[in-house]
């Protein structure tokens, strides 16, 4: 490495700025720290652990392709949902390109796209109508997609339990910041935590292929800032708190999914009771138990344990941000149940993408 790229790296990683004050990056190597100063299980979190869960997200990718193939399409038909293929109109070169930029034009530009490619405007309207109705997934689609999402959270939920139901920082979150950084990690928390970014990972990577979605960009921004989130939080040692974040969020994922695939069975009434239980559990966790129990122990409780530092500082920012973001999306859910009863129905309230190609068929409710 060239001497300016070693100077870069050493102002980067000044652990002034990302450790409290008396620790080095070599206070870590297990080699030159007395035992009796540490735990002695597990190993100390190392930035390169988190070089994994790029290619494990791949992995990932492949599970669920199994998983929808294998699991969910055949449950799917069996429900009584369609699958069949899209059916693309004619290709015309000049409508398509003007399809990947605008796919409603205007009606200036209909006259336009017909004297360039030679059809009339009826013509090139109906072209673009079969366009856009071929890009439309089916119900069967987007059950696959969210019973591969349940199956992943309900698992990695499940998990997460299993993992810190024996750890003392569960029970009393003191534990957190006693002794820190001086915390290894056990192999159970290491593969919670590279699971959960080679999900996130492989979210980021297979949006770009799924059903497309309203709010595209806006989860893109959700799944980079969890998984910035939480590489943070591995690198600066905050490992334990860190796993409390995450049981805390998996809780109400699994619900909010298992009410969309009986929304896309039509089974409204289960659908609203999953959603109702959904919408406390994300109410008690989210707006409860996370600011009551999380952020205050990091905002008041850390202080006793250590000496402040930079990193500490940008943590909790992220933290309270993450907690505003709870209270936007509490708000936009009350919204959404209040519009929801004042109709008497909220079936069309919390799909998570655009409409289906066949969202009107089978409308009968079970």
């Amino acid at each position: 490495m060239s001497p300016y790229f070693s100077e870069i790296s050493s102002w980067f990683w000044n652990p002034d700025v990302w450790l409290p004050s008396n620790v080095t990056w070599v206070s870590f190597d297990e080699l030159e720290v007395a035992k009796d100063t540490f735990e002695s299980s597990g190993t100390f979190a190392k930035f390169s652990d988190l070089w994994y869960p790029i290619p494990f997200a791949l992995l990932v990718m492949l599970l669920r392709w199994v998983v929808e193939r294998v699991v969910y399409r055949p449950f799917g038909v069996w429900l009584g949902m369609k699958d069949h293929k899209r059916h693309f109109p004619v290709h015309n070169e000049v409508l398509e390109n003007s399809f990947r930029k605008l796919n409603v034009p205007s009606r200036r530009e209909v006259d336009l796209l017909s004297a360039q490619s030679g059809l009339s405007t009826m013509q090139v309207e109906i072209w673009f109508r079969k366009r856009r109705q071929a890009d439309l997934p089916n119900t069967l689609q987007k059950f696959c997609e969210t019973g591969w999402r349940f199956t992943f959270y309900a698992g990695i939920l499940c998990y997460g339990f299993a993992c810190l139901w024996h750890k003392p920082w569960f029970w009393d979150i003191d534990n957190c910041w006693k002794n820190y950084p001086n915390h290894k990690v056990d192999d159970d928390i290491w593969v919670y935590y590279m699971l959960e970014l080679s999900f996130y990972w492989s979210l980021s990577i297979s949006q770009f292929f799924d059903v497309k979605r309203k709010d595209f960009w806006g989860m893109f921004i959700h799944h980079n800032a969890t998984i910035a989130l939480m590489m943070f939080s591995w690198t600066t040692h905050f490992i334990r708190i860190g796993t409390l974040v995450l049981i805390v969020h998996d809780c109400a994922d699994p619900l909010l999914e298992l009410a969309k695939l009986f929304r896309y069975a039509r089974y409204k009434k289960t659908c609203d009771a999953v959603f109702f239980v959904f919408s406390i559990v994300w109410v008690v966790t989210r707006c409860g138990v996370y600011p009551a129990w999380i952020l205050y122990s990091t905002l008041f409780d850390a202080v006793n344990f250590f000496s402040m530092f930079p990193a500490y500082y940008i943590f909790n920012g992220l933290l309270c941000t993450l907690q505003l973001l709870h209270i936007v999306w509490t708000y936009l859910l009350y919204k959404v149940i209040q519009k929801a009863l004042s109709k008497g129905n909220i079936d069309d309230m919390r799909s998570d993408s655009e409409p289906s190609e066949d969202e009107n068929d089978n409308k009968k409710d079970r």
